[in-house]
């Protein structure tokens, strides 16, 4: 049988145990922490937060330790309204907001770890580098051939009304980090995340290059490395469907061809 194992400086060891507050309201942290300056593993720490002190969400709890127990704990976070996709974390295993996710929507010890199978640069921050250079090379932006017009580029209600499910995407990299395809091939395959932005703009009326944007995705890597798994799906903070978003790209693909 095969034996996969993590390299000795990647394998988390235990960390410390912080003071337990005296309230009757307290739930456990267990928080990963690294920290690339000390040269040691990573570890798990664990705190105590007293509810009645701070907010119901799990943001409210991580702010509350840096600012109360743990200066040093390390973490983005910016709207706190589910928006920026600053604070995306895996949280009691599921990758999701900090800022959305209710302390209330977990039973016993929370457990939150930075988004799985990216480089950390410290703590809770993953580095995210080649997931926006991969956004990058889709140009995501309106390409057109036409005449600018005066004004905007008009569209009908319709045509808006297939940009839905799409433009909501806040690029939080929770989809694409829960992909096992995209674990294993991040460097070429592009992910859930990009490749429903790339829909968005090939769905788009106003857009004049489809015919090159598909030329771009048509990659046994970039595109075809997706196997339906659905993890996209289910974990999107925002209700997205990034699964059939890819769908919909494959069929264009072959409906070019007929």
């Amino acid at each position: 049988m095969v034996q996969l194992t993590l390299p000795k400086n990647s394998q988390p060891k235990k960390g410390k145990t912080w003071p337990k507050p005296s309230g009757t309201n307290v739930r456990e942290f267990h928080i990963y922490r690294f920290d690339p300056d000390t040269g040691e593993n990573p570890r798990i720490d664990v705190f105590f937060v007293d509810l009645d002190e701070c907010g119901p969400m799990v943001l409210d709890a991580l702010l509350f330790i840096k600012d109360n127990v743990d200066p040093t704990l390390t973490l983005r976070r910016s709207c706190r309204e589910g928006i920026c996709g600053s604070c995306a974390m895996n949280i009691g295993g599921m990758n999701t907001l900090a800022c959305t996710k209710g302390m209330d929507e977990l039973k016993g010890v929370i457990a939150v770890y930075p988004l799985p199978h990216m480089p950390v640069v410290k703590d809770l921050v993953p580095d995210l580098t080649n997931f926006y250079a991969q956004h990058r090379s889709i140009e995501p932006w309106l390409k057109t051939k036409s005449p600018e017009p005066r004004s905007e580029w008009l569209q009908s209600h319709g045509d808006r009304a297939k940009l839905d499910g799409l433009y909501e995407c806040i690029l939080c990299a929770c989809c694409s980090t829960s992909c096992p395809s995209y674990w294993w091939n991040g460097d070429r395959y592009l992910g859930p995340a990009v490749l429903l932005q790339a829909y968005r703009w090939l769905i788009d009326s106003r857009d004049e290059a489809t015919g090159e944007r598909l030329d771009d995705l048509e990659d046994p890597f970039r595109l075809y490395r997706c196997h339906t798994i659905m993890n996209c799906s289910n974990t999107c903070p925002k209700g997205l469907n990034p699964a059939k978003a890819i769908g919909e790209i494959k069929k264009m693909m072959v409906e070019r061809r007929v």
